[in-house]
């Protein structure tokens, strides 16, 4: 993915209500944004906002069916969605092991210099 691609991605799954409408097409396939306003804490129009920004990161695609138009979840899209939140995760997971080791390794070496100060003390 591009870096505006990425900034879109995290843009649009970083705001809850974002989410939460995502579930909600997860779950029940492809919707009307009204059917969506029935089941979330928010308007029409934020329903009709928070699609949008998820058009636009390409997590949702929308066809015209008559007079309504029905929204669905990109799966493809998704899939590297989450690919790419799974590397960031293995990314964090890489930076904390190696805090953690030079943590380790600082402690280790403060004892021993512990240990040979208490030595060098007369008793």
């Amino acid at each position: 993915m591009t870096a505006q691609a990425d900034d879109e991605l995290w843009s649009a799954i970083g705001d809850p209500s974002r989410r939460q409408v995502l579930d909600l097409l997860v779950s029940n396939g492809e919707v009307t944004a009204s059917w969506l306003a029935g089941r979330v804490p928010f308007s029409r129009q934020a329903v009709s906002k928070h699609l949008a920004v998820l058009e636009r990161a390409g997590l949702i695609s929308r066809r015209k069916q008559g007079r309504e138009v029905l929204c669905q979840v990109r799966a493809d899209r998704l899939d590297q969605a989450t690919r790419a939140m799974a590397e960031v995760a293995a990314q964090w997971d890489r930076r904390l092991a190696m805090i953690k080791r030079l943590a380790e390794a600082a402690h280790a070496e403060n004892q021993k210099r512990t240990r040979g100060k208490q030595e060098e003390e007369p008793s």
